[in-house]
């Protein structure tokens, strides 16, 4: 450092004291405007502006043509940490180079990767995760933010930020609804996803989530600073999500103004407010107007400065160099990340099911690739722009001779006023003469897109109000509001009408013969909808002729489930499922090849082989053929259930896994493919199994052996079981994995190592974790329910104690109609019954010498209270509880004699009214 520089442009100084020297110099209007996503630049100190938020989920997004990796749930598939880092490297490198060209464009702060456990497939982010499982999410998106933080000891390439915090799977009215967390799933299920990356010092940054944890929104939830930053070793900045802090007062209406809002938002832990895009004004207005108003101080401003910070610091920006600073636009779509690419996609194929037909032997010299998705790659909302595409065509045509049909009907639209043509320069479609043909592509859920023949372009709507017209000038679903697809409803005389799905609107007919939106179903335009040439019959006379038939079939990114919609059903979409039946009864030599972002079911059972993966990024094809003729084994597995129909799912607003049996860790039912289910072209024998406890260490060995005659990859999945507990345990649970690749014969020896507290699960009588003593069992095998080999072992641990209270209401064992809300706006957790009747449990109270007893309760209508012993129905009532009328955030301590019960009992709070809050029971002594 020169004599002129600052200490807090010295690297060599500690980072703490960097900071420090750096915050003195700034006034308090210089550091209002660093809490905004666009951090204002200080000139008079030579510090630049800032911003937050580049998006890489699966590499660099938004900025332009960069690598394109498969999607986040099939790098998860692969099962492979290390590759899984190498990916999250190439694409900080990507980052850093655009960030070279474009530092304000371009910003080091990546809003990677996503931590929200896959608890519903439905969830219309599902491609966004990594699995059901949060130990796994946990380590893989551990795994790709070290790649992203880079090797670099004390600076970062990029600044990874986890999103999304907290209990946040459904898009469905997802900035009111309240994610109903008791406190085991909280401990066990939601927080653990979150864990590693942070522990570890590689994700500096957390986003909270839009919805509402047990009535308070995320932005305000107390365990960003009770938890989160207890587990980081340093300074962690939390973001919040775009828009979200103006949901505070407007869609959540949680405050009355945005002053009092966005100051609880600070004290809550925020200290990036993504708010009006680059327009920061208003919001550090409110900042400031708080701070008049005494709602916040300015060492809450510090604190939240400390944080943004604290990451500059540590991506070097006030360093004179960085160990990056040789990083160039030459590593964009370099050769050595396109291999990255092919390999990854390559690895994350799983084999669902194989007959014998695959690997496709030499023999075969003509396949027939049929389906939407045959000769095309998608991109989803946080993908790249795709550098070039090596589609599944064009892969299996480096290989032998392909024929090709997308495999969708073509059809005319015809109005009782004439058929419906479009205009071959792209404009509206009208109701004319002439009679027009459009290709109709079904992608589930009822949603279909239509596309011209005469110009090869998608329909789509010019605006978005009432008298929009239809045009023809898209390649395709895209964009934020997707305006391409449409439902179909139907209409007398076997017409349909067309319903526009991003507006609501229907597709009617002006004067001049225009298609246009019209909100009135009433004037939509009826159209009989006639089938010129088959999409299934032409699937089946190609598949006919070829010597193997491959169906590529699977969902659009874009359409019926993404960010803003979830997706009611599973189904693979009709007419795509019709193109495999098809092609299969022509060919019995067919192969169903799913790319889709979640897991889909489909009628055909007779299919010979199935192979799956998330869209695979620019390299797909290649990999595909690398895989279907056996140059590489099938390495990928499940990180889902499978479920046979969405009908084995509880409701998609029900996060109580434990209540609702739901993932793998609690499903009874038989699946349509496991957790951890994936196929090889070879086989393996597991033997030896030995299993001790050292200690607080939990070890375990067993051998796997390569039974067949061709090389392969087996991933060995360890799960455990407590088979006797004061609670409902897991059926099973991951515990570890290795991924082993074996030549034709060859053995090798796998091993776990457990802590024993690991095994911890919550207490609710505590508020702890405990491992009990208890008789466990290890389960290794290929998937969560093939199991090969299983061993007992004893854990000398705790025994939980009845409990004496109080008792906190949120922490009960079980419930009925209850929804858990939020104590006080800042903290806490209370339970409301939904219905008259609603009640809650806790197990195991020591009533001994107990003469009374306080509940804690409010409601603004009022209500009662009744403690019963053994039932709700028909236990002894002990105690009643009159709850008078109260404010939302008012209680009051009721108290009741206790109608004598000595000894240990299991309770019953029974609400006899709706609408009814209660925080907590004590138990006092008679007089």
């Amino acid at each position: 450092m020169t004599m002129h520089e600052p200490p807090f442009r010295d690297p060599v100084v500690p980072l703490p004291d960097r900071i420090d020297d750096l915050m003195r110099r700034l006034t308090l209007a210089e550091k209002l405007g660093l809490l905004h996503q666009y951090q204002a630049p200080v000139e008079r100190l030579g510090v630049g502006a800032f911003r937050t938020g580049t998006e890489a989920l699966h590499g660099l997004a938004w900025l332009g043509p960069a690598t394109v990796f498969p999607q986040a749930v099939g790098l998860a598939s692969t099962w492979d940490l290390d590759l899984v880092r190498r990916v999250g490297e190439a694409t900080g490198d990507e980052v850093l180079a655009f960030h070279h060209k474009d530092p304000v464009g371009a910003g080091l702060n990546v809003w990677a990767p996503v931590v929200n456990p896959l608890r519903d497939p439905r969830w219309g982010r599902n491609e966004e995760g990594y699995s059901e499982d949060p130990w796994l999410t946990g380590v893989m998106a551990a795994a790709y933010a070290r790649g992203l933080r880079g090797s670099a000891p004390e600076t970062f390439k990029t600044a990874p930020t986890l999103k999304h915090f907290l209990a946040y799977n459904n898009e469905t009215d997802r900035c009111t609804t309240s994610s109903n967390l008791p406190p085991r799933v909280l401990r066990e299920y939601e927080l653990p996803a979150f864990r590693p990356a942070i522990e570890q010092g590689v994700a500096v940054a957390v986003m909270p989530s839009y919805n509402l944890v047990n009535g308070r929104p995320a932005h305000l939830s107390p365990l960003i600073e009770q938890v989160l930053r207890v587990w980081a070793p340093g300074d962690l900045l939390v973001v919040s999500d775009a828009y979200a802090p103006g949901n505070l007062t407007g869609l959540q209406g949680y405050h009355d103004t945005l002053p009092e809002a966005y100051a609880h938002a600070v004290k809550a832990g925020l200290d990036s407010f993504t708010q009006d895009d680059d327009r920061a004004e208003a919001t550090l207005g409110h900042l400031r107007d708080a701070l008049a108003q005494g709602l916040l101080g300015e060492a809450d401003v510090d604190r939240a400065v400390q944080h943004a910070l604290s990451v500059r610091f540590r991506l070097g920006e006030f360093d004179p160099a960085t160990p990056y600073d040789d990083i160039t636009d030459s590593v964009v779509n370099c050769p050595e990340h396109q291999q990255l690419a092919r390999e990854a996609a390559r690895r994350s194929f799983v084999l669902l099911k194989n007959d014998g037909l695959l690997p496709l032997s030499g023999e075969v010299t003509r396949i027939a690739v049929l389906g939407q998705l045959g000769d095309t790659l998608m991109e989803d909302w946080y993908s790249g722009t795709l550098p070039y595409a090596v589609t599944a065509r064009a892969g299996l045509g480096e290989r032998c001779e392909t024929v090709f049909c997308e495999a969708v009907d073509r059809v005319t639209l015809t109005s009782d006023a004439g058929p419906v043509a479009a205009d071959p320069a792209g404009g509206p479609l009208s109701v004319g003469v002439e009679t027009g043909e459009f290709d109709l592509f079904d992608w589930g859920g009822g949603a279909y897109a239509l596309r011209a023949v005469t110009t090869g372009r998608f329909v789509s709507v010019d605006g978005s109000a009432d008298g929009a017209p239809l045009v023809n000038d898209q390649p395709g679903p895209n964009g934020w509001e997707v305006r391409q697809t449409f439902r179909m409803e139907e209409r007398p005389r076997g017409t349909l009408a067309l319903r526009h799905i991003s507006t609501g609107c229907y597709v009617g007919a002006g004067e001049d013969g225009v298609l246009r939106l019209v909100d009135d179903a009433d004037q939509a335009v009826w159209l009989a909808m006639d089938v010129v040439r088959s999409g299934t019959e032409q699937a089946a006379e190609l598949a006919a002729a070829a010597d193997v038939a491959v169906v590529v079939a699977g969902d659009h990114p874009l359409v019926n489930g993404r960010e803003t919609e979830d997706r009611m059903t599973l189904a693979l979409a009709s007419a795509q499922d019709a193109v495999v039946q098809a092609a299969r009864k022509a060919n019995p030599r067919t192969v169903m090849v799913l790319s889709s972002g979640y897991p889909l079911t489909w009628s055909d059972d007779e299919v010979p082989a199935v192979l799956w993966s998330a869209h695979g990024g620019q390299e797909y094809g290649h990999a595909l053929a690398e895989v279907l003729f056996g140059d590489a084994d099938p390495e990928g597995r499940l990180t889902q259930t499978w479920y046979r129909s969405e009908q084995e799912l509880p409701d998609l607003l029900d996060y109580d896994i434990i209540a609702s049996d739901a993932t793998y860790l609690y499903f009874r039912g038989v699946p349509l493919h496991p957790f951890g289910h994936g196929l090889s072209y070879t086989t393996f024998d597991y033997d030896d199994l030995r299993v001790r406890v050292d200690g607080d260490v939990l070890r375990a060995e067993a051998t796997v052996t390569n039974a067949g005659a061709r090389p392969g990859v087996e991933v060995v999945q360890f799960y455990t079981h407590q088979q006797r507990s004061r609670v409902k345990q897991p059926l099973r649970r991951l515990r570890g994995f290795e991924k082993v690749r074996l030549e034709p014969g060859e053995s090798r020896t796998v091993t776990l190592t457990l802590p024993v507290p690991e095994l911890a699960f919550w207490d609710v009588t505590r508020g702890r974790y405990v491992v009990e003593s208890a008789p466990h069992q290890l389960m290794v095998g290929r998937s969560a329910t093939d199991v090969r080999l299983s061993a007992r072992f004893e854990i000398d641990g705790e025994t939980i104690p009845p409990q004496p209270g109080p008792l906190r209401a949120a922490s009960h064992d079980e419930y009925d109609a209850i929804t858990f809300v939020d104590e006080t706006r800042a903290d806490g957790d209370a339970v409301r019954s939904g219905a008259e009747g609603a009640w809650i449990l806790f197990r195991q109270v020591d009533l001994t010498g107990a003469a009374t007893c306080v509940a804690t309760a409010g409601s603004t209508e009022g209500g009662m209270l009744t403690l019963r012993r053994g039932d709700p129905l028909y236990g002894q009532v002990l105690a009643a509880f009159p709850v008078p009328r109260t404010d939302r955030y008012t209680y009051h301590p009721i108290a009741s004699p206790l109608a004598a019960a000595d000894g240990v009992h299991d309770l019953y709070v029974v609400f006899e009214n709706d609408g009814v809050t209660l925080a907590g029971l004590d138990f006092g002594a008679g007089a």
